[in-house]
């Protein structure tokens, strides 16, 4: 990661696969809704769109190609933005589920995530009395859940989605995700610039607290020297406090609605658009320039860099 502070690249997420529709009316379900929401975020400034999808119907995580090329359709007709598939799809999901759209689309960009882990959202049970579906409580209430990333599925996606061109964003939820990324890289089987997106904040995973960011930054400067992009996804309340943090570090962030659902406390956000306006102009009030999608390609080395 260079020293010196760059323009940020702002990545937004705008559905996922752990929030449901009943917690929020802005979460994005249909694939017109993710294009509108995934347009949107980039107008507001975000040079990269990381897609999930759902069923129209009821909003439960899928990994339907068909219904990734109609969000690739849209969104590729009116921007320029970088497009990042998901290979994550949802814990509950097989590999080769998760990894399907990637494969038969062969994106610039694709999440990977860089180690198995426990998986846990019950926590948010809690908050809500009642559902609009009945597969959203059995989707938050399952505590036997492991979100398998194991060294051979691992391999396996740099393989098949590495030969067609995609290149990573490597998904680290903790120190030993990072630890396994470079054993990858002296191993030769990924290559700089690592684009590492440090998860904070998710049951499972490390903690959302200040020390928890910083200790996961100085691992990664230890491992990987100048050779990475360095982005923070804060999940929940964490979302801005740590972008803010990393953005004041010279790092990139990441926002959206697959992560957080709120804009302040008690305050649910109107839109992806509107968390990636108030990350935009927290990178300018540390006067930071915001990367477009060109830039956000040259920098991470992707296939279209030269061809935009």
């Amino acid at each position: 990661m260079a020293t010196q502070a760059t323009s940020a690249i702002i990545t937004c997420a705008p559905t996922g696969a752990i929030h449901t529709p009943t917690m929020s009316p802005a979460l994005p379900v249909t694939p017109e809704q993710i294009a509108e929401a995934a347009l949107g975020a980039a107008s507001a400034g975000a040079a990269i769109v990381h897609l999930h999808v759902r069923d129209p119907q009821d909003g439960h995580p899928v990994q339907d190609p068909g219904l990734f090329k109609e969000v690739l359709a849209i969104v590729k007709d009116r921007s320029d933005v970088v497009i990042n598939l998901t290979t994550g799809g949802s814990p509950q999901m097989t590999v080769d589920e998760r990894i399907a759209p990637a494969v038969e689309l062969a994106p610039e960009l694709a999440s990977l995530n860089m180690g198995s882990m426990n998986f846990g959202l019950f926590p948010m049970l809690d908050r809500y009395p009642s559902f609009q579906h009945e597969w959203e409580r059995r989707h938050l209430a399952n505590k036997d859940v492991v979100f398998k990333n194991t060294y051979a599925d691992i391999e396996r996606i740099l393989k098949l989605c590495g030969d067609q061109g995609t290149r990573f964003e490597f998904e680290c939820y903790d120190t030993a995700h990072l630890y396994n990324l470079a054993n990858m890289l002296d191993r030769g089987l990924v290559r700089p610039p690592l684009f590492v997106q440090t998860v904070f904040g998710l049951l499972g995973g490390t903690g959302n607290d200040f020390e928890d960011l910083a200790h996961m930054r100085r691992t990664a400067q230890r491992l990987f020297g100048t050779e990475w992009e360095w982005s923070v996804l804060g999940a929940g309340s964490g979302q801005m406090r740590l972008g803010t943090i990393a953005l004041s570090l010279g790092g990139n962030a990441r926002v959206g609605l697959e992560d957080s659902l709120w804009d302040g406390p008690g305050t649910l956000a109107e839109s992806n658009a509107a968390q990636v306006e108030r990350i935009t102009a927290i990178a300018r009030l540390l006067h930071r320039d915001v990367a477009s999608p060109n830039e956000a390609r040259r920098r991470l080395d992707l296939r279209d860099s030269t061809a935009r």
